[in-house]
């Protein structure tokens, strides 16, 4: 009746994106169908940029039928596998599911994605009918655990990278963000880590660059609307936080333009700028009303909060350590759970034959009567089984296999579970 849990996953930890992205599997319903058609009894697929995983519930070790679907999938041949796929089962896997729904396992330790994707991967796999009893109780307790360990830990709190970071700043500097009015110059990789970090927590914004054209198909990837960039520089007072990201070789910001900018509104403004080097005058920072933080000072918040994260991994690994124990004696139950519900169901449909004839014989009317006999033919029933019953799972949950076996041969149980 053992079962095993298998992940069998390509990451960026033994393989480079560009050959990370070749495993990519593109139809993932599709594929869900192929790996159930090769023998898989349940399975839930993690894609995101610097992983591909599948997770899967197996009678035996399945890793050849695996590797064959999968290639199969992504066009490539078998042999590529060898090289990039990492496979573990049951314990290890456990392990590894808690550490990618905690943060650990993630590029950026503790960012937050990983764990929106994985419930987004179990939701497609339920709505699929590729996960079953035992994938769903697997992520649903992975989930809960990992949202426990990121909030008591605080694993996620901070920016962790200069696009973050400065947002963070701006939502802690200026009241109510959303209704204010964000711009952002450039469109180059820090540019592209602040709209990602802007978009993410829903927040509208300006784009701009030297050229329209280039503003507009940033704006198509990243978010944002493309403005010209002659406006803005005219036109400062009408915003509330300017994100600054440029290579300009000269001061883009002056203090004559910021200086004007505040004739003309009564609220303040927050300058951050990301510029290497940089494009804020630095007088900037001595008018009235302005906020002014420069790539220095962001990126030094940037490492301390990686440190910060860096030294809570030892706290949060042996948390996951205490977990999987929890989760293993979950998962062996399962194993235990056909059988009881099929010694449930036979003796209540022997309950109800009998009960129908007791009640023929007395030429038994009356409602009440009939509810009171049944509830203690259901009472009976219930405190008989339920002892032996309850034995079984936890001889399940103790990994004591001898005594489900003997139950199931006891009972006649024929493994009708799939």
């Amino acid at each position: 009746m053992s079962k095993n849990i298998i992940n069998a996953r390509v990451t960026f930890r033994n393989s480079p994106i560009h050959i990370l992205e070749q495993f990519t599997i593109k139809d993932v319903e599709n594929a869900y169908e192929k790996f159930k058609k090769s023998g898989l009894d349940e399975c839930v697929i993690i894609q995101t940029c610097n992983r591909i995983e599948l997770f899967a519930k197996t009678n035996q070790n399945q890793f050849e039928q695996i590797k064959k679907v999968w290639a199969e999938l992504s066009g490539l041949n078998e042999e590529i596998f060898d090289d990039n796929l990492e496979v573990v089962k049951d314990h290890e896997a456990f392990h590894h599911l808690l550490k990618l729904t905690s943060g650990l396992d993630s590029m950026v330790i503790g960012e937050e994605q990983i764990l929106g994707q994985i419930k987004n991967s179990i939701t497609e796999a339920r709505e699929t009918k590729a996960s079953g009893q035992h994938l769903n109780t697997l992520f649903d307790k992975a989930i809960r655990i990992g949202t426990r360990i990121r909030n008591s830990s605080g694993i996620g709190k901070g920016g962790i990278s200069v696009g973050s970071m400065a947002v963070k700043l701006a939502e802690e500097n200026i009241d109510e963000l959303k209704n204010k009015k964000i711009l952002l110059i450039g469109t180059g990789e820090v540019s592209t880590l602040v709209a990602k970090s802007l978009n993410r927590r829903g927040y509208h914004f300006n784009v701009s660059s030297r050229t329209l054209s280039r503003s507009q198909t940033f704006c198509e990837n990243m978010g944002g609307s493309a403005i010209k960039f002659e406006d803005i520089l005219n036109g400062f007072e009408n915003y509330d936080v300017i994100f600054v990201a440029t290579t300009a070789p000269y001061f883009l910001v002056t203090y004559d333009r910021i200086m004007e900018a505040t004739k003309k509104k009564d609220n303040g403004m927050m300058i951050l700028d990301l510029s290497n080097p940089r494009t804020v005058d630095e007088r900037v920072a001595t008018i009235r009303g302005i906020k002014l933080m420069n790539l220095d000072q962001i990126a030094e918040m940037v490492e301390k909060n990686m440190n910060a994260r860096q030294n809570k991994v030892k706290e949060i690994e042996n948390i996951i350590s205490e977990e999987i124990s929890v989760i293993e004696a979950s998962m062996k139950r399962l194993d235990a759970e056909p059988l009881v519900k099929d010694v449930f169901k036979n003796i209540d449909a022997l309950r109800i034959k009998e009960l129908e004839k007791a009640l023929r014989m007395l030429d038994e009317k009356d409602e009440s009567k009939i509810r009171i006999i049944e509830e203690l033919t259901k009472a009976v029933v219930e405190s008989i089984v339920s002892t032996p019953m309850n034995k079984i799972r936890k001889a399940s949950e103790e990994g004591n296999p001898e005594l489900v076996d003997l139950a199931t041969k006891l009972f006649d149980y024929q493994n009708r579970e799939n």
